[in-house]
């Protein structure tokens, strides 16, 4: 059975096979303002799409690598259903964002809507 380092790096890099999939993986990066929010999840200067790909992948895949502690009371997939809403591919990003969700410790209220 892989552990929690091995298993949130093989559900990071299926967000990341989501996202280019759906093609909301983008080549240029954002502005460095924009990256600089301190706004959750970067509403105020990024798309969902971009604060997963610009933010959330290299952070998380920064703390696998070193294998830091993990965040625990993760949840991101609800925000992401909103920002994600209506984008073609979207269903295959957040089924991926709901298993990082229920393995990085999510709250049991999300896990028992599953």
């Amino acid at each position: 059975m892989m552990d929690k380092y091995h298993q949130c790096q093989a559900l990071l890099t299926a967000l990341e096979a989501a996202l280019r999939q759906a093609g909301v993986w983008e080549t240029d990066a954002p502005t460095p303002t924009a990256l600089a929010s301190t706004a959750p999840f970067a509403v105020d200067t990024l798309t969902g799409g971009q604060w997963l790909q610009w933010i959330f992948l290299p952070r998380m895949n920064a703390l696998v690598s070193a294998q830091a502690p993990l965040p625990d009371q993760f949840v991101i997939s609800p925000y992401l259903e909103e920002a994600l809403n209506g984008h073609a591919g979207c269903d295959a990003v957040l089924a991926v964002t709901r298993q990082l969700d229920a393995l990085l410790g999510a709250c049991e209220e999300l896990k028992a809507k599953k």
